[in-house]
């Protein structure tokens, strides 16, 4: 019952405000080319869901390719900190800067060195840079979360520093790192959705540029349905993670 209710509750609610919205569009007769109504983008997002399919799934491939990249940079990364407190202080200012540094102001210069002809590679690299932090920071919290009873009681059987490493600091951080991975998982995607907007990447043609598309042509409908198949996109891709960090950690701690 409580399931159902969790489902139905959001469910109402959106439609609520959708009907409001709907309404008001009507009765104040707001243009269309400054907010369409609901049912308006709708029409659009069937009539345009070939296209929008294709530029959603080259949003979501580089947004993917991105995680993948900076899952295995920053689980290396946290490895190397996490084995001594020089490389940890060594490493810090570069992790601080690639948090604070706003990623709007490096889409120029990853647009040069990228090259006018690949404007993918700079939407990758501005999304590597945007999830970069929370998977790293992520991953080292939960390598240092380690139990102090289950340290000593690994010093007591002499063991080796590998099976320290594989037997009790990965699993013990698996929660946290997931966690850390289920946020740099949403900023790889943000990530990208800027880069296609600051790179100028017309070659991909990913969502963000099918929004900017449509909002310099006035198709104001169309390029909410883009902007709408985008935040589909993300909520399905964050519920996915949801269940593989569930069933991982469920299967770490049967273990």
């Amino acid at each position: 019952m409580k399931r159902w209710i969790g489902i139905l509750a959001p469910t109402v609610f959106v439609a609520l405000l959708l009907a409001i919205w709907e309404g008001l569009c009507r009765v104040l007769a707001v243009p269309s080319y400054f907010l369409p109504t609901p049912s308006a983008i709708a029409i659009a997002l069937v009539q345009n869901a070939p296209l929008l399919f294709v530029s959603a799934w080259r949003t979501l491939y580089t947004a993917l390719t991105a995680f993948v990249i900076v899952g295995a940079l920053a689980s290396l990364a946290a490895l190397a900190a996490a084995s001594g407190k020089i490389v940890e202080d060594s490493f810090r200012p570069i992790a601080v800067m690639l948090q604070v540094t706003p990623i709007i102001s490096l889409g120029p210069l990853f647009q040069i060195w990228a090259g006018i002809d690949h404007p993918d590679r700079a939407v990758v690299a501005l999304a590597c840079v945007a999830s970069f932090f929370p998977m790293y920071s992520g991953a080292l919290a939960g390598l240092r979360s380690a139990d102090p009873e289950l340290e000593r009681l690994f010093d007591l059987y002499g063991a080796s520093p590998w099976q320290r490493l594989t037997r009790l600091r990965i699993p013990s951080a698996v929660p946290q790192a997931m966690e850390g991975f289920k946020v740099g998982l949403g900023l790889a995607l943000v990530g990208t959705v800027f880069g296609e907007i600051i790179a100028g990447a017309g070659g991909a043609q990913g969502l963000a540029w099918r929004i900017q598309e449509a909002s310099h042509r006035m198709e104001m409908a169309k390029s909410f349905a883009a902007l709408a198949a985008l935040a589909l996109m993300a909520g399905v891709l964050h519920a996915a993670f949801q269940t593989l960090e569930r069933r991982l950690i469920a299967w770490w701690r049967g273990r």
